[in-house]
């Protein structure tokens, strides 16, 4: 009898929480330019790439666009697909696709598994928080794959008993490990327990978990070699490569079927390894045409080879550390090597602040939802609803269905708040929190900030000043930086600035409005601001807005109504004052006259006197803005300067051109000043012709031409995104109106352009379009030439040219 192999690959996709926890967005990352942030620029690098990789010619042209998600066993970490869904919908919904496309594949078993929820060391936790984050897993993979899933993937693969019975209980019917968390196996019909530890396991089949309660659960044990390889030796260099090597794990003198599965970080395809999903595109395509061996998926795997064998694991134990779990909760050793000779000692006091933070509030927790009507930790499992649906009148229905009384709206926000803190208790033990080196990090300050908002909604809701204590605790984590010190100087540094209460997006809303128009009804991150009176006056550089607003979180539903004053006094010096106010009357129609009047006179520091008489009792300023407006209102201002600016440069460069030109021809250097002149205009001047909302090919092509002559260098962080998201309108176009003679002329135009810059253009996107283009227009059109449709001729060839020159070459 033939052997049977098979092969599955699983990437476990996650990224942690990274929105600011008052606000419900991600904010500005510089560290992440040219994007946004660290999700959306993994998005560009990794998740979309997933989904629509490349099979390549032999002449390197693209053959075919593939989502390997279909092909692939995977997990997605829940925040990350809520973030997906939100801001990156079209790699969402290919993630989904993906999941129904392999159900075809894999007899009926989907490729997809649930997560842990929010990505929380589950050995490290208590019972309750366990279950939860399970329960949770489970019901927003339901919500977004519309099925139950068959596995659960651990964070970190971290694992004890308790975990794995709260995961058999659940329904789940197996989990992925590292082969050093086997202790021992034996054959399912007796015999001796065989010593496995020390990675001595055969990974090639599925194993059998007895638990204490009499459940059970399977388990796979993945290689590590191949693994290892894939993660950090390289592998991905190579589709070809990676193909063998997945081949080579197989033991051709074994008779029995076998099965060669690795797991890996997901983002090793593509954002830890350029081009890495088009490696694993090429290795799948590969071992499925060739015939080499089945690619399958664990739950597919599952039911056609059911465990023969048993399995104890080495309890609290993971993938990513050598001492067990002691990562995320000691100074074990296990760092990201980037930083030798920092210590990691702020890991115990960090876990036991926020254990204490935990502890503290679960009775207040408990009494209080009681005391409303609600057993706590039941509501607790069921809210996941809520986070997935926070629509007004569902809210509503799922407090209705629990509560054991009519509720008021008040009781309601009470109940949501008390909700919203258990929430984020538990996204302050997003692992990631404690992977790193240093307790100042990106990651370590997110779980920091959601402890922070848990203990302002303890605040309000309790009244208990916990928070000294906590400071108290977390000046025991010392920082390896020294002007940072400690856990509770980074806390003040770091997380007090990111606090919102209802009085600062007020300020923010007032001073937004003095450089962009509101509608009557606006949304400012998690928030609504409906304006019941407004009132605004420009002179020359300096701006005065008033106005009354009512605010309500679309979170915990808390409103209040705001008055405001805010004055823009030039350049980057903007004051606003606010005051709450229950009614018209704080805002009377005489004081707004008044200054308005002073205002144009221009007396303003009388101004400021007057609104700080009547409105005083918030002052904010620029610094107060969230991150994003901030950046917007600084670029807004700082327009005219730097008009300004390129206005002299340009002088400088006209004046001086020929003499440039000149030194250029007789190999002398140009003068710092005057190079320095050149390169900032060329540069600028090209970012801005992309950027013109009447796009015009000609000037561009005037400058690239001036930039050749002069040898500037153009920068490729500065355009590279401008140009990109120039081509990515013009295709979009292109795609809503594909036979259009002018559109897919202008894309060709501009496509023609790009081998004049000294860098590499991002073409994926454009790319993705004109696949679709070609699977749906073009087999329509491409028949009509037989008619003698002369139009349909012509716009083939122009299509087909268009391909060779962005890397496709279709049939």
């Amino acid at each position: 009898m033939d052997m049977e192999k098979f092969i599955c690959i699983h990437g476990h996709f996650y990224q942690p929480p990274r929105e600011n926890a008052w606000l419900e967005s991600v904010e500005l990352q510089d560290s992440a330019y040219p994007y946004h942030d660290w999700n959306e620029r993994i998005t560009a690098e990794c998740y979309n790439p997933m989904s629509t990789s490349r099979l390549l010619d032999e002449q390197g042209f693209i053959r075919e666009i593939v989502n390997n998600y279909e092909r692939i066993s995977f997990n997605f970490g829940p925040t990350l697909l809520a973030w997906l869904e939100r801001h990156a919908w079209d790699v969402y919904q290919g993630i989904l696709h993906a999941d129904k496309e392999s159900q075809k594949r894999f007899s009926g078993h989907g490729a997809a598994i649930a997560q842990a929820y929010s990505h929380m060391i589950m050995p490290l936790a208590n019972r309750r928080d366990k279950e939860t984050q399970v329960i949770w897993g489970i019901r927003d993979f339901e919500h977004r794959f519309q099925r139950l899933p068959e596995g659960m993937w651990l964070p970190e693969t971290a694992v004890d008993l308790e975990t794995l019975e709260i995961l058999a209980e659940h329904g789940i019917s197996f989990t992925i490990l590292s082969p050093r968390q086997a202790r021992r196996v034996r054959h399912l019909n007796g015999g001796e327990w065989q010593d496995v530890s020390g990675e001595q396991i055969d990974p090639s089949h599925a194993y059998l978990a007895r638990l204490p309660s009499g459940r059970s659960i399977a388990l796979f044990f993945y290689d590590d070699p191949i693994s290892r390889a894939v993660a950090f030796e390289g592998l991905l260099s190579n589709g070809e490569r990676f193909a063998h090597r997945l081949m080579d794990g197989f033991d051709d003198a074994r008779q029995e079927s076998q099965l060669v599965h690795i797991a890996t970080d997901g983002e090793s395809y593509g954002h830890h390894h350029p081009k890495g999903n088009m490696a694993l595109a090429f290795a799948l395509n590969e071992i499925e045409s060739r015939q080499l061996a089945r690619l399958t998926i664990y739950g597919e795997y599952l039911e056609m080879h059911p465990p023969q064998w048993e399995v104890e694991i080495i309890e609290n134990t993971s993938w990513s550390c050598a001492h067990g779990i002691d990562r995320w909760h000691k100074d074990c050793g296990c760092n990201s090597g980037a930083r030798p000779g920092w210590h990691q000692t702020w890991r115990t006091p960090l876990r036991e602040a926020f254990d204490w933070l935990r502890d503290s509030l679960a009775p207040a927790f408990e009494e209080k939802m009681r005391i409303i009507g609600f057993d706590p930790w039941i509501t607790r499992n069921t809210y996941i609803r809520v986070i997935l649906n926070r629509k007004s009148a569902d809210v509503d229905t799922f407090l209705e269905e629990r509560a054991r009384r009519t509720l008021s709206s008040e009781e309601k926000t009470h109940v949501i708040k008390l909700l919203e803190l258990q929430r984020h208790a538990l996204l302050m033990y997003t692992s990631c929190g404690w992977f790193f080196d240093e307790i100042s990090g990106l990651e370590t300050i997110q779980v920091i900030q959601f402890a922070g908002r848990t203990l302002h909604l303890a605040k309000d809701l309790f009244g208990e000043g916990l928070e000294y204590r906590f400071m108290q605790l977390l000046e025991k984590a010392p920082s390896n930086i020294r002007a940072l010190q400690n856990g509770r100087i980074i806390y003040e540094k770091f997380v007090r600035p990111a606090m919102v209460d209802l009085n600062t997006v007020g300020a923010h809303y007032a001073m937004r409005s003095l450089f962009e128009e509101y509608p009557n009804q606006a949304h400012v991150h998690c928030y609504t601001v409906e304006q019941h009176f407004f009132r605004s006056l420009s002179i020359g550089r300096s701006r005065l807005a008033m106005g009354r607003v009512s605010i309500t979180s679309t979170i915990t539903r808390e409103s209040a109504f705001q008055c405001f004053g805010a004055i823009h006094w030039g350049d980057h010096n903007i004051t606003c004052l606010i005051s709450p106010c229950d009614d018209a009357s704080a805002l009377p129609e005489t004081l707004v006259d008044e200054v308005f009047e002073i205002f144009c006179r221009a007396e303003f520091p009388s101004v400021l006197l007057l609104l700080e008489k009547n409105l005083g009792t918030f002052t904010y300023s620029l610094r107060h803005l969230f991150r994003d407006e901030q950046r917007r209102i600084l670029q807004i201002v700082l327009e005219t300067n730097l008009s300004n600016t390129e206005a002299v440069y340009r002088q400088i460069y006209d004046t001086n051109a020929p003499m440039l030109l000149f030194l250029k021809d007789i190999n002398v250097p140009a003068p710092r000043a005057l190079a320095a002149a050149s390169e900032y205009l060329l540069n600028a001047a090209i970012r801005r012709a992309f950027e013109n909302p009447v796009f015009d090919l000609n000037p561009i092509r005037e400058l690239l031409y001036a930039a050749a002559m002069h040898g500037v260098t153009l920068d490729p962080t500065f355009l590279e995104i401008a140009i990109r998201r120039r081509i990515e309108q013009i295709a979009t176009d292109f795609q809503q109106n594909p036979t259009e003679r002018e559109t897919i002329l202008l894309l060709d135009n501009i496509i023609g352009l790009l081998p004049d810059f000294p860098f590499e253009i991002n073409l994926r996107t454009v790319q993705n379009i004109y696949y679709h283009v070609y699977r749906t227009i073009f087999t329509r059109l491409k028949n009509k030439p037989r008619r003698k449709d002369k139009q349909a001729e012509e716009w083939i060839t122009m299509f087909r040219i268009l391909g060779e020159k962005i890397g496709l070459r279709i049939e």
